[in-house]
């Protein structure tokens, strides 16, 4: 599928905070934000100099590299923002990773922790030291969850915990926050990453969903647009 193009929103004069900036949602949300005319602080531990990162080192946006899993990083990460800008309005949790293919009995604890950590716990400790800010400007947040989480599954378990986790999260920040940050998130299916072509080359690869399709929709629960919307779980599944 094709990514709509034609989708505007106008984050003038705002921050947006993007973590996993350096893979492929990550760097396109970062690039729609940037393009509506946000100030955009892109987090991540890869470098856009690496060889592993897909933002480009002369993306027009500031980076900071910070480990999420640790809650001194991340306070500081929060202080290094609010110092440089300001300001927080926007706080989109697109850090995350997938491991699958054993049942419970023969996960290992290192794989689960693994997706806790790097799935929930980026998404809590993130949301947890932004919104202070958030309050301030009356902000939002969106994170990303999974079309997976909705049910249980055979050799993903984990993950998909740690994706209905992201949903529950969303539920209570819009709970707590109500009239003040709204918060929601969205729930992919396959989407149309390098990685993921490389882990299944013989699939349909045009029926998954291109990450700039998806960055639309975190853009449009930041904004104006949706301002009535809270503590939703949005499906972006497309075709796949």
């Amino acid at each position: 599928m094709s990514p709509v193009t034609d989708f505007d929103v106008d984050f003038d004069d705002t921050v947006a905070v993007v973590t996993g900036a350096s893979g492929a949602l990550g760097s396109a949300v970062v690039e729609r934000f940037r393009t509506a005319g946000a100030t955009v602080c892109a987090v991540d531990v890869v470098a856009p100099d690496e060889e592993d990162s897909l933002l480009e080192p002369d993306s027009g946006v500031q980076f900071y590299e910070a480990d999420l899993t640790d809650e001194d990083d991340v306070s500081r990460l929060v202080s290094a923002v609010v110092d440089d800008h300001d300001r927080i309005d926007h706080l989109c949790n697109i850090a995350g990773t997938w491991r699958g293919g054993d049942h419970i009995e023969d996960t290992d604890l290192e794989a689960f922790d693994l997706l806790m950590n790097v799935n929930l716990k980026t998404a809590f400790l993130a949301s947890k030291h932004a919104l202070p800010h958030l309050q301030e400007t009356a902000g939002a947040i969106v994170s990303v969850s999974a079309r997976s989480s909705l049910e249980g599954g055979e050799g993903d378990g984990p993950y998909r915990i740690t994706k209905a986790g992201i949903r529950l999260l969303t539920e209570t920040l819009a709970e707590e926050n109500r009239g003040t940050v709204r918060a929601n998130c969205v729930m992919p299916s396959v989407i149309d990453t390098p990685m993921n072509r490389e882990m299944m080359p013989d699939a349909d690869h045009d029926s998954w969903v291109d990450p700039a399709d998806i960055a639309n929709v975190i853009a449009f629960l930041c904004s104006e647009g949706a301002a009535v919307t809270s503590g939703a779980a949005v499906p972006v599944y497309g075709e796949a």
